[in-house]
């Protein structure tokens, strides 16, 4: 049997720890193959401690954030991490990545994607990828581009939590429980020593998606995770 799949566009190598990590390793702990693709390794605006060390350059700061991700991927079980090196600050979303993320959905067909949400003041990449991986994606389902492929059909898209969401108009209409593997989502938080005063607050987002996520079920829910929905769920039943 066929493993589901999932993708993953992160915009910068730390992303999908901080805002996915818990939503990964739910699903590749129930045998699902997760796909997860840094665009940037945030070199630019997302390394500041990186960069307060003498002697640092450019290839050092990518080299050291790629491993960062690779460790924190293995924690989580990710299937396959792939980096794309498109800049940063301001990210280069070329005709080429363009098509080459089209490709990946085609062969990937994913169940369902996870990306930035539509705003985002302090980091005007994150809006642009969330932009470049939905084109893709519709992209992916027209029968006119490459009509000898298979087309893809309409795996739904969640916006994962910007860093702070009242200022980008971003309201969650799903909770994830991500209790049973907070632990790892933790340990890969952890693994991110380049943006360690990040590793506490999101903690906390954590707890306090983790505490409404309780208030709108009967489970008892501690760890959670928002995310946005982009287009209608299609059900069953109500309940």
């Amino acid at each position: 049997m066929t493993a589901r799949t999932a993708l993953v566009v992160s915009a910068h190598s730390a992303d999908f720890v901080w805002r996915a990590a818990g939503a990964i390793a739910l699903h590749a702990a129930q045998g699902w193959a997760v796909t997860v693709v840094c665009l940037s390794y945030g070199e630019r605006g997302e390394s500041a401690k990186l960069w307060r060390q003498p002697g640092m350059t450019l290839e050092r700061v990518k080299t050291e954030r790629e491993r960062e991700a690779r460790a924190a991927a293995s924690v989580l079980d990710v299937a396959d991490i792939q980096f794309w090196d498109l800049g940063d600050y301001p990210i280069n979303l070329s005709e080429a990545a363009f098509y080459r993320l089209v490709d990946l959905y085609r062969s990937l067909r994913p169940d369902f994607v996870l990306t930035h949400s539509k705003e985002d003041i302090y980091n005007h990449d994150h809006p642009a990828v969330t932009d470049f991986a939905q084109h893709a994606r519709i992209t992916a389902q027209a029968h006119g581009h490459n009509p000898h492929q298979k087309v893809l059909g309409a795996p739904p898209v969640f916006l994962f939590e910007p860093h702070q969401p009242e200022q980008c108009n971003w309201k969650p209409d799903v909770l994830l429980d991500i209790s049973p593997v907070w632990a790892k989502k933790r340990a890969a938080i952890e693994c991110m020593a380049g943006q360690e005063h990040l590793w506490e607050y999101y903690t906390r987002v954590a707890l306090q998606r983790g505490a409404q996520a309780a208030r709108n079920s009967d489970k008892a829910i501690t760890y959670g995770e928002g995310y946005q929905s982009v287009f209608p769920h299609v059900v069953e039943r109500l309940g």
